[in-house]
């Protein structure tokens, strides 16, 4: 097989797949498990390279989203979320500021726990307010959902994307919360701040919208919590993924192994271990690791794999060139907006996956200029991320909270149209990503670059 060929072959079984993956969202592991074998099948990814070292970041991903999932399970059958809920709640005068404490509380839950998980542990508390105040549910619903989606790209293990664009960029812990580009920068405030100035932003829109809701609330019963260690075992993971990030750690030893995800693992076991020890069904708990989500990661990582063995990144990353005319704002712009319209319908963790790669070919590219590299491809890495992140925000199809928030409504007899969720989500969704979009161009581009070159 030519190398035109190749790229052809490999762009086609790619667009097909992802044309599958939107159509068939119940069999997307399973769709990109079976192109996977394909690429392997066809020496368009060669199997050898995905158990080598260079697979290693990726090995590390896929061993911190099943720890995390695992330790998240713990906290949320300890109950602890939900006494956190009840605290809050109880100290608010009405519904419209129970609905903006909620909101606030599930993005900082979200910025450390799974979206998914978070909707899980909060949206109930909404629920039972509700039928407690004989009122409807759906507005406290949705704002909680789309807040838990803000907050993901806050850390290095609150979402997905963000876990990918560690691995990427080769960014710890620490490095969301303040980042230095290179040693002769200055340290400046990181993604953690920036998702904070947009929950803010996005906060005055929700106060705007449910500016009507002043039913007065008080919780009667608060939930009792009976153990702690799961709170133990999550606040562990937190610190010592902090430390980590600090260790003065060669570059080569973190590239050969996997720290991080070897931290999650193992205490994730550990809670394993205790609940086996006290004779507690560890069965549920397992069940909780999406197996599904973790084989469909795996799948995706062979698949762009392949597709960067075959030189389609490197094609993408000269149209994007093209297009702007190596402009790095207008460069920028398009990785962010574009972001944001792709995630409203699709999986952002296939469209992220695909596009960091793109990213920093792109900044590899526009090197031989003399300009700064490294600040020129953070400014992107950020773009991108907090478009995607962000984006999914706007439909109820666009991130899994979304899906899993309106799934609780189902249940409880309340179906939510798209007009209805559009109505809470695009306001606060512009607000949260103008913000970010503004504040990362503002503290993160290089040096004699200005708003338009």
């Amino acid at each position: 097989m030519t190398d035109e060929v190749k790229m052809i072959f490999a762009l086609v079984l790619f667009l097909a797949t992802y044309v599958l993956l939107l159509l068939l969202p119940k069999y997307r592991a399973y769709i990109a498990l079976a192109t996977a074998v394909v690429f392997v099948a066809a020496r368009v990814m060669t199997a050898g390279h995905i158990v080598t070292l260079d697979w290693i970041p990726n090995w590390n991903v896929l061993m911190m989203i099943a720890g995390t999932m695992g330790i998240v399970s713990l906290f949320i059958e300890s109950k602890m979320p939900a006494l956190l809920a009840d605290l809050i709640i109880d100290k608010m005068p009405n519904v419209k500021w129970a609905t903006l404490a909620l909101s606030l509380f599930a993005g900082l839950i979200s910025a450390f726990v799974d979206n998914v998980a978070t909707v899980l542990m909060v949206a109930p508390v909404a629920v039972t307010i509700a039928k407690k105040l004989k009122i409807s549910p759906v507005n406290m619903v949705i704002a909680i959902a789309i807040s838990s989606n803000l907050q993901g790209a806050a850390t290095l293990v609150g979402d997905t994307t963000s876990i990918l664009l560690g691995a990427e960029a080769k960014m710890n812990f620490a490095h969301f919360f303040f980042f230095r580009i290179n040693e002769s920068s200055a340290l400046r405030p990181s993604l953690f701040w920036i998702c904070q100035a947009g929950a803010l932003a996005s906060a005055l829109i929700l106060l705007f919208l449910f500016r009507k809701d002043k039913q007065p609330i008080h919780m009667e019963e608060k939930t009792q919590v009976t153990d702690y260690v799961p709170s133990v075992l999550l606040l562990g993971t937190i610190v010592l993924l902090i430390i980590a990030s600090f260790l003065p750690i060669p570059e080569k030893l973190r590239d050969a192994i996997p720290i991080n995800g070897i931290i999650c693992m193992t205490l994730f076991l550990i809670g394993l271990v205790r609940n086996l020890a006290k004779r507690r069904d560890i069965v549920k708990t397992l069940k909780e690791v999406d197996g599904f989500t973790l084989l469909l990661l795996f799948s995706l990582f062979v698949i762009i794999g392949g597709i960067e063995e075959a030189g389609i990144i490197d094609k993408i990353s000269m149209i994007i060139q093209h297009i702007s005319a190596g402009n790095l704002f207008v460069i920028f712009t398009i990785l962010c907006w574009i972001s944001v319209a792709f995630s409203a319908v699709i999986d952002n963790i296939p469209y992220v996956m695909t596009m960091l790669p793109v990213v920093t070919m792109l900044a590899n590219s526009m090197s031989p200029t003399g300009q700064d590299t490294e600040g020129i491809r953070f400014v992107m890495y950020f773009g991108l991320v907090v478009g995607a992140t962000l984006g999914g925000n706007l439909t109820p199809i666009g991130a899994s909270a979304n899906i899993a928030g309106i799934g609780i409504l189902r249940k409880e007899g309340h179906e939510v149209s798209v007009r209805q969720f559009m109505r809470i989500s695009v306001p606060f969704t512009l607000a949260a990503v103008i913000t970010g979009y503004i504040l990362v161009w503002l503290l993160f581009k290089p040096a004699g670059f200005s708003w338009f070159g």
